[in-house]
């Protein structure tokens, strides 16, 4: 009986130690907000709080939405791309853009390699989708317009094309402060692999390949 009383005890020792390990963690925000401190020279996973004594609406508010075309322009694609940014949502795992498509344009084929895109059309038209991952690779994809929502699940290929006559425009939500953009012809064709290895990978002959790559590295 004694025996077993002591095992009792230091189960439960364990378990303590344990819960109060656990407690110690918490993945959800610790506070109503932390604006972002854009000055601060300290360096974490993300961006330091500022005094909440100091914060004001304007860290919750963005003004430009509404603007066609403003934002960085793709010459190459075609699109204009606008960060919506809004200093309050840091630490709160959101982002947001204001996309504009030029008719015939495209956002081509990418990842977010750690956010999962819900895309509504303000105005316009665009074929949009995404491909599932290998072996199946098979694409869900539809003709979205004005009012039409669209979502994409993490990590997985997608795009969009203004296939039509008129420009289009989207706002889309990332689930990520930083969801990353890899745009798969200019990391494969734009890094530097070499010509065989891109050839081998698109049987194709190396001649192709590096015509293809000059493209991008012009």
């Amino acid at each position: 009986m004694a025996r077993a009383s002591a095992l009792l005890a230091v189960v439960a020792a364990v378990i303590a130690l344990v819960a109060g390990h656990g407690a110690a963690f918490d993945p959800n925000p610790l506070q109503d907000f932390c604006v972002a401190d854009t000055t601060s020279k300290v360096h974490v996973n993300g961006i330091p709080c500022k005094d909440p004594a100091t914060v004001t609406p304007d860290d919750f508010f963005f003004s430009g939405v509404d603007r066609t075309g403003a934002g960085t322009a793709s010459r190459r694609y075609g699109f204009t791309a606008l960060p919506v940014q809004i200093p309050g949502l840091n630490t709160l795992g959101a982002s947001h853009v204001r996309v504009d498509v030029a008719p015939g344009a495209v956002f081509p084929p990418h990842i977010h390699p750690r956010a999962s895109e819900t895309a509504v059309v303000l105005g316009g038209a665009v074929y949009f989708g995404f491909v599932s991952s290998y072996p199946d690779n098979k694409v869900y994809g539809k003709v979205l317009r004005k009012g039409d929502v669209f979502a994409v699940p993490q990590g997985l290929v997608h795009f969009l094309y203004n296939n039509g006559t008129e420009p289009a425009s989207l706002y889309a939500s990332l689930s990520s402060q930083n969801p990353g953009l890899v745009l798969l012809a200019d990391a494969l064709f734009g890094s530097g692999l070499p010509d065989d290895l891109l050839a081998k990978a698109f049987l194709t002959d190396v001649d192709t390949a590096h015509k293809i790559g000059a493209k991008f590295r012009a």
